[in-house]
């Protein structure tokens, strides 16, 4: 394991490297969801011609009360820019499965609306997605790794959220 800090003893760091243990936690974290979500977003695309991006924003979409959102809503919800959001929605738009509106709170937003071309999509997708999920993680955990899996990530989104 490279160690800064063996190699600089004249250096002091603010900050404690990480220990063995630590370096062990976040790397499989960080190799295990780049491959989880590259698994994922392949199924999808091989399948059904959908990205995990596109996959998400039909969730949400389709979660909301009348299938539509903000698009400022809908960014935040997929943790994205608005400008790499409205491209992803005008792609989406074109393929039929999302059409764009103003708002009628004020018409000066523009609302993402799911249309019956991406409830389609969706329904076909969703099982394919869920499978997936099933395979690559749910399956693999006990019910207490699962319990602690979903802790540890409210605790980060608490923690994270509001930088």
């Amino acid at each position: 394991m490279w160690d800064v800090s063996a190699e600089r003893s004249d250096v002091e760091y603010p900050t404690p490297w990480l220990t063995a243990e630590e370096m062990r936690a976040w790397r499989g974290y960080m190799d295990g969801n780049q491959r989880l979500m590259s698994v994922l977003n392949r199924d999808l695309q091989e399948m059904h011609g959908l990205s995990l991006a596109d996959y998400r924003i039909l969730v949400l979409l389709s979660e909301s009360e009348d299938g539509s959102l903000r698009m400022s809503g809908l960014a935040d919800g997929i943790l994205s820019s608005r400008s790499r959001l409205t491209h992803q929605v005008r792609r989406m738009e074109a393929e039929g499965m999302v059409a764009r509106d103003t708002c009628v709170e004020d018409g000066r937003g523009v609302r993402a609306v799911l249309t019956p071309e991406g409830r389609r999509r969706l329904a076909e997708a969703a099982p394919t997605h869920v499978a997936g999920v099933r395979a690559n993680l749910i399956n693999l955990l006990t019910k207490s790794q699962l319990k602690m899996l979903a802790e540890v990530f409210e605790r980060v989104e608490k923690a994270v959220v509001d930088r």
